[in-house]
């Protein structure tokens, strides 16, 4: 991320600040960064100090049941059945996991109780439906429809969500570090011009939150494989200012500029984030390949060393039958797959695409939860058979 300072920072770090003159206390100064003090950090400018606690509360292991399958197949999920349910923390339902990403969805409908910190890792929230405001301790992040939310790590924060609106959300956790693609990247850090986006559009903080105020406030920090409750006597959004390169964003998926090519290109053209052995891309509407000879949809091709995961959020996925909306697909590693029979016929001469989608790309095989199981279509791995072809 880029430099970005809200409220009143100092112009030296490290030294004595009061907020209101030499009468009142000094302000205590938090670092919060990565790799110890080797890598990016912000600095904040708290009115009392952030370790303070009323009282330590209990802590709840997180447990999750997988389901293995009899097979190991392609697989096709529909989230539109998962009930809403829950606050934007306990309405999580887990889908996949390993070592490096969890993949849930959420259908929040009630506010968390007090306040939430992840402390094991950095967080993604991809908004299919919904929107409303990411209150932090860096300050206010407006969210909406298509948006990703980057949470870092660290980050005390509650969501404040538009009651007019269903919220249906994925929600993805690493204990990595969420970063733009090395690639899109100098060696400055600053984006290139061939970046499929631009640092404006990644929207941090707009307004900055100050409260001075003494009561009970409660906050699960997610630690150690398990969520642990706090009750603090001091509001935990007492900063005054802030400045650096750690703070929570927003970037829209209609804000990413897709790729085209003479001939197809293939799916690293549509990343958008990394993480440890893993990646997110978007696959925006766009332009299609413009050969004459040209097949505008993807080759099939073999996951040797990956699983490929596909969340279908609006539009028409050509090389795809019988895939709504708000389904998801699962090409697992050591199996070939590709556009379905007829698929690649119909879209000869196609010119654009009005596709949405969002992919994530693992390099270490993901555990399925009892979730999948329940929403999970067998006859898909069939789908490639001519006289089995789904409906639509």
């Amino acid at each position: 991320m880029r430099y970005h300072a809200l409220g009143a920072v100092p112009s030296k770090r490290h030294v004595q600040v009061r907020r209101d003159g030499a009468a009142s206390p000094l302000l205590v100064e938090e670092v919060l960064g990565y790799e110890g003090f080797s890598g990016n950090e912000s600095i904040l400018y708290h009115v009392h100090s952030p370790c303070r606690l009323e009282e330590v509360g209990s802590f709840t292991p997180i447990e999750r049941e997988e389901w293995v399958p009899d097979a190991h197949v392609h697989r096709l999920a529909d989230t539109k059945p998962v009930a809403p349910g829950g606050d934007p923390v306990s309405g999580r339902r887990l889908l996949m996991w390993n070592g490096d990403v969890e993949v849930s969805v959420c259908k929040p409908t009630e506010p968390l109780d007090g306040f939430f910190r992840d402390g094991d890792g950095d967080e993604v929230i991809y908004v299919h439906r919904g929107g409303g405001v990411l209150r932090t301790v860096f300050g206010r992040v407006p969210f909406r429809q298509h948006d990703y939310v980057v949470i870092p790590r660290g980050t005390t924060h509650a969501f404040e969500l538009d009651p007019d609106v269903e919220q249906t959300w994925l929600c993805f956790h690493t204990p990595g570090e969420i970063e733009t693609p090395n690639r899109y990247r100098n060696r400055y850090g600053q984006l290139l011009e061939h970046a499929p986006f631009s640092q404006r559009d990644f929207h941090p903080p707009d307004e900055l939150e100050t409260f001075d105020e003494r009561g009970e406030y409660h906050v699960t920090v997610r630690v150690r494989g398990g969520l642990q409750r706090y009750v603090l006597d001091r509001h935990p959004f007492d900063v005054v200012g802030w400045d650096g390169y750690v703070w929570p964003c927003t970037f829209n998926a209609d804000d990413f500029e897709p790729r085209a090519g003479r001939f197809h290109l293939p799916p690293p053209a549509h990343q958008t984030f990394q993480g440890p052995n893993f990646v997110i891309c978007t696959f925006a509407p766009r332009m299609l390949d413009w050969d004459p000879q040209a097949v505008p949809l993807p080759y099939h091709h073999s996951n040797i060393q990956s699983e490929e995961v596909m969340f279908y959020a609006e539009g028409d996925y050509a090389a795809r039958k019988g895939v709504d909306v708000g389904c998801l697909t699962l090409h697992p590693s050591g199996l070939p797959h590709g556009p379905q029979p007829g698929t690649v016929e119909r879209a000869l001469g196609a010119k654009s695409t009005n596709e949405l989608a969002v992919m994530w790309d693992t390099f270490r095989p993901l555990r399925l939860s009892t979730l999948w199981r329940e929403i999970d279509d067998p006859a898909y791995a069939f789908s490639w058979n001519e006289d089995k072809q789904p409906a639509g």
